[in-house]
């Protein structure tokens, strides 16, 4: 599952691009990992989009958190009643802007025998949204969605990948019924991807 993701942006670059109020996030850009606060975008009281620090990595049900478990960082059971709530209500549902994620292959490559991490982007967005679902606990916190890959990130991780959202689809995302929402949980097109490697912050493992 992604582990980490770059968002190569400012705030203002953000909220520009999401037609978002930037507030006063703070972001210069750089990369977010579980444990770390990166800015997602959230529908206001007044019904207009803003930008907003969250932790990634939602606190685990109570049986999980009194045995130790860490925070959840992935939503990938859709049905599961402890994410269902907050999927079924708006309010919850975000937008994690990204600028790419990263992905490990399974196996390693026989010339080096080191695992060299993977970099997917979007060739005509340089600013693209992964959706989201935050809550509000202790501190407010979101994890990101995931489905079944798609062929081009299937042959690296042949598992899952984070639900990448098209632009047309954000408000959709953000304001419709869960019904509606729900189908939006689906692989995106791979010819519409690209992937590299290396890029200053794939490391050997």
């Amino acid at each position: 599952m992604t582990q980490l993701y770059r968002l190569d942006a400012t705030a203002a670059q953000i909220a520009q691009a999401f037609g978002a109020d930037p507030g006063r996030d703070p972001w210069d850009g750089g990369y977010a990992t579980p444990g770390k606060f990166a800015p997602v975008v959230v529908t206001g009281r007044d019904g207009g989009r803003r930008l907003v620090p969250r932790l990634w990595g939602v606190p685990p049900p109570p049986g999980a958190a009194l045995a130790g478990g860490a925070p959840v960082a992935h939503v990938r059971n859709v049905e599961s009643p402890f994410w269902i709530g907050n999927l079924r209500h708006t309010q919850f549902r975000c937008l994690v802007p990204v600028t790419s994620f990263q992905l490990w292959p399974q196996q390693s490559d026989p010339r080096t025998g080191k695992r060299v991490a993977r970099h997917f982007s979007l060739a005509a967005s340089p600013i693209f949204a992964l959706a989201g679902l935050w809550r509000d606990s202790e501190v407010q916190s979101f994890a990101l969605l995931t489905c079944e890959p798609n062929r081009l990130v299937a042959a690296t991780n042949p598992r899952t990948m984070p639900v990448i959202l098209h632009a047309e689809d954000h408000g959709r995302w953000l304001r419709a019924d869960w019904k509606d929402a729900r189908r939006l949980v689906a692989p995106f097109p791979s010819q519409l991807m690209q992937v590299g490697g290396g890029n200053g912050f794939a490391l050997n493992q």
